[in-house]
């Protein structure tokens, strides 16, 4: 599962404030968590809510997809039977913006009087006015205590579905809590540095010089191919020193150390031949190209998105065979020489992601994982066709599913043997700085939940 959205600046609930009226911002909230009960991503959803509402309406709906388990638990004791659908989103958007005082975007009961216009000023939802308000106000009163009472419903302490905490109690008994506490914060903006064009400490000085606060980041145990720059505050790319000339992309830490890990140790006298299948928006095909002299194949089966990897090479300055094609369908687009190393970035359910897309774990359902295990196992067994002898094949997914990875590795080195794995991360689980607050002398990793794979194939 890839996103095409801005996925790396959703906004601090401090700054969602807007000059347009908070009753008109939550309706749209509401509608988005409507779209997401009905299963449409955020990113289709936002692009139909009026330019001038975006930003406010979409830090809201994050935070709001942040807490939906606590808001629906909520909802639960305040009425027996939910009302229609979209008084019961403007309810639970309200229940999820204002059950904590401490993260709530405005006082509890500005929300409240305006979840209750907002029902009124909707021919929607105009009918469930007095219900709605009903149910608000005895929130208000009792708030202490049904929040308390709710403690016990691991899906609102956790705000992530039962299926989905009861998988990861099994793929991770010891740090199940750990990896669910990070998928409620706030994913960093990291930036890579494009090494033909820079360094880390220079990008460093001039992100400092424009007043930016920024460190150097990387995943702690796998130091090779540093490039990352974590900003202490995210913001739109334009004002990024260097962005638009192509010096910085933006790209998680974790999903930095594919292009490095899969070109490490091979000939760098050479041009290498280099397969980036499932390739959009283009970030892993820029980062080779940038790192050593390849003939890199794009391939990705979505032609509109094929159009976002040619929008990032120009950007960049840098050049690639794009392909619109099937990775598991190669007669349509191979034409028979093998590559030197193929990358692959499979399709999953990008539940490494999630604090960057909140509305993921509300959007996939447990049967998913199965699903997209087998497209993953049949691009594996496909692409590795394409290997030359004594090549190599990088498989990744931004999953923290083991059935996307360990798992799908055991299966696949068991049925393969010309193929060897080297040294690899593994599962990467999502990180964050407990304290919040990073300094430039405390660089301990903050990245997405990752699995890297590196194979090689055995020489004839």
């Amino acid at each position: 599962m890839k996103h095409t959205g801005n996925p790396h600046s959703d906004g601090d609930t401090a700054n969602v404030r807007s000059n347009l009226p908070l009753w008109q911002q939550l309706q749209a909230v509401a509608a988005i968590l409507l779209a997401v009960r009905s299963g449409t991503s955020t990113t289709v959803a936002l692009d139909k809510v009026d330019p001038a509402l975006k930003p406010g309406v979409q830090a809201l709906a994050f935070h709001v997809l942040r807490s939906l388990g606590r808001a629906q638990s909520l909802r639960k004791l305040l009425a027996d039977r939910a009302p229609p659908a979209m008084a019961d989103a403007l309810l639970c958007t309200a229940l999820a913006l204002a059950w904590r005082d401490e993260d709530a975007p405005y006082e509890v009961f500005t929300l409240v009087n305006q979840a209750v216009e907002a029902t009124k000023r909707s021919p929607t939802t105009k009918a469930q006015a007095s219900f709605i308000n009903a149910c608000l106000r005895r929130f208000l009163r009792e708030r202490s205590a049904l929040v308390a009472a709710t403690d016990q419903d691991p899906v609102a302490r956790w705000n992530h579905p039962a299926w989905w905490i009861a998988r990861l109690k099994i793929d991770y008994p010891a740090d199940w809590q750990e990896i669910l506490e990070a998928n409620n914060g706030h994913a960093p903006m990291t930036l890579r540095v494009n090494a033909r064009k820079s360094t880390r400490v220079q990008i460093l000085a001039d992100l400092h010089s424009a007043g930016i606060e920024a460190h150097l980041s990387d995943v702690p145990g796998w130091m090779y191919g540093q490039s990352g720059i974590t900003l202490a505050v995210a913001r739109p790319v334009h004002e990024i020193p260097g962005f638009a000339d192509g010096v910085v992309s933006v790209q998680d830490a974790a999903a930095q150390l594919a292009a490095p890990l899969l070109l490490q140790g091979m000939d760098a006298n050479r041009t290498l031949n280099v397969l980036d299948a499932c390739a959009a928006p283009g970030g892993k095909t820029a980062h080779l190209l940038e790192l050593a002299n390849c003939q890199v194949t794009a391939l990705d089966i979505d032609a509109t998105r094929c159009e976002r990897i040619h929008q990032t090479l120009q950007r960049l300055g840098l050049t690639a065979r794009v392909v619109v094609g099937d990775a598991s369908q190669p007669k349509a687009w191979w034409d028979g020489g093998l590559f030197d190393a193929v990358l692959l970035d499979a399709p999953c359910t990008a539940s490494g992601i999630v604090r960057r897309h909140p509305d993921v774990r509300w959007l996939r359902r447990e049967s998913d994982i199965a699903r997209l295990a087998a497209i993953q196992a049949t691009l594996l067994n496909t692409l590795w066709a394409l290997v030359k002898p004594g090549g190599r094949l990088l498989f990744c997914t931004c999953s923290v599913f083991r059935a996307e990875g360990a798992d799908q590795m055991q299966t696949f080195l068991a049925r393969h043997t010309n193929a060897a794995l080297l040294p690899s991360p593994g599962h990467l689980k999502p990180h964050f700085r407990a304290n919040g607050n990073p300094v430039p002398d405390n660089p301990s990793g903050d990245h997405d939940g990752f699995y890297l794979a590196l194979l090689e194939k055995a020489s004839a």
